[in-house]
């Protein structure tokens, strides 16, 4: 079977009890070939097992699937350019050095703390991130955050003038037919994320700090999906139909290349970049336990959601085994494509 020692490397993380459970599944030649879920949606107080249909909490996929596609939209249909100043949509914003460009491929060298940021208001916690600066790194090195993100929320808001979630929702998820991506899940559907002392058992709530302030207006977290979903999604976004909605092939395409703006920093817009320089896959994770990655030219891709957090974040061994399972779909991968072509 294709990527069997992938599809074992997920299972094992249920079987050694690293998570849960988990829904996973692969594409190859944009169809696809694995969708699964086995072990529990949740341990204690009491075990429920894991449905076909569970919503995850996908945290920073909310970035990739939501607000860098949505940006692009924007710039397809020519309100916006990501080589523009921020400050051209945000007029708050204090740095005029700082492009879109800069916020989708995390090298805006953001400087500064907020204060007990998790305790802030909504406008408050609006307002600290407005107080942060820009420093001499900027565009030279690359540094993953959660702000970029916020901001390009902050600025589909102002083209669109509606909240931002509500922007994902109308210009993405029901264009692309991910019925059941949401901002709202339903709370006995979803998969129960951390269990916080003070706030008790996460479940069908947003894990993010700041998107449980910020709430609609976030754009860096928030999505709930599913296996099925995030597999509709990847196909969508591999295939070279000229037709498809939403973006162009040419748009998504572009992706698979260095977008950083010495073009030599590894990152895409909004997406990570995994493999050689002939063989480019985007990937992107989320805090909470989800992953995908997906390579172009042969149109593979691999999806894998869990809680990894659940009971608590303290799960470091997920983290290895994350990157094991990476490896072994790039190295299954590059199997298959050698095999392809000693077979012509």
């Amino acid at each position: 079977m294709l990527y069997s020692e992938t599809t074992n490397k997920i299972q094992q993380l249920v079987h050694e009890g690293i998570v849960p459970g988990a829904s996973f599944g692969i594409v190859h030649h944009n169809k696809i070939i694995v969708q699964n879920f086995l072990g529990y949606s949740q341990l204690v107080p009491e075990s429920e097992i894991l449905a076909d249909d569970a919503l995850y909490d996908v945290a920073s996929l909310t970035k990739v699937v939501g607000t860098t596609t949505l940006i692009l939209k924007l710039q397809e249909e020519g309100k916006l350019n990501i080589d523009d100043s921020v400050k051209k949509y945000l007029t708050n914003y204090q740095d005029e050095r700082v492009t879109l460009r800069h916020l989708l491929t995390h090298t805006a060298d953001f400087q500064g703390y907020i204060k007990d940021r998790n305790q802030l208001s909504a406008p408050a916690l609006k307002q600290a991130l407005f107080g942060l600066t820009n420093g001499n790194s900027l565009g030279k090195t690359v540094v993953y955050s959660d702000i970029g993100l916020i901001f390009l929320g902050f600025i589909i808001e102002e083209i669109l003038d509606m909240p931002v979630q509500k922007a994902l929702k109308q210009e993405i998820l029901v264009s692309l037919g991910l019925a059941d991506s949401t901002f709202n899940p339903d709370v006995d559907r979803s998969v129960p994320t951390e269990i916080i002392p003070e706030l008790g058992l996460l479940r069908g709530i947003v894990h993010d700090p700041k998107a449980r302030i910020l709430k609609e207006n976030c754009g860096s977290a928030g999505l709930f999906s599913t296996v099925s979903d995030l597999l509709k999604f990847m196909r969508w976004f591999m295939s070279d139909d000229p037709t498809r909605p939403v973006l162009k092939p040419r748009t998504t395409q572009m992706l698979f290349s260095d977008q950083t703006p010495t073009r030599r920093l590894g990152r895409s817009l909004g997406w990570d970049l995994r493999g050689s320089s002939e063989n480019l896959y985007v990937y992107h994770t989320g805090f909470t336990g989800t992953f995908m990655l997906m390579n172009q030219t042969t149109k593979d891709g691999l999806v894998v959601l869990t809680n990894r957090v659940y009971p608590t974040s303290d799960n470091t061994l997920y983290l290895e085994k994350r990157d094991e399972i990476v490896t072994s779909f790039l190295t299954e991968h590059n199997e298959i494509v050698t095999d392809s072509h000693s077979k012509m």
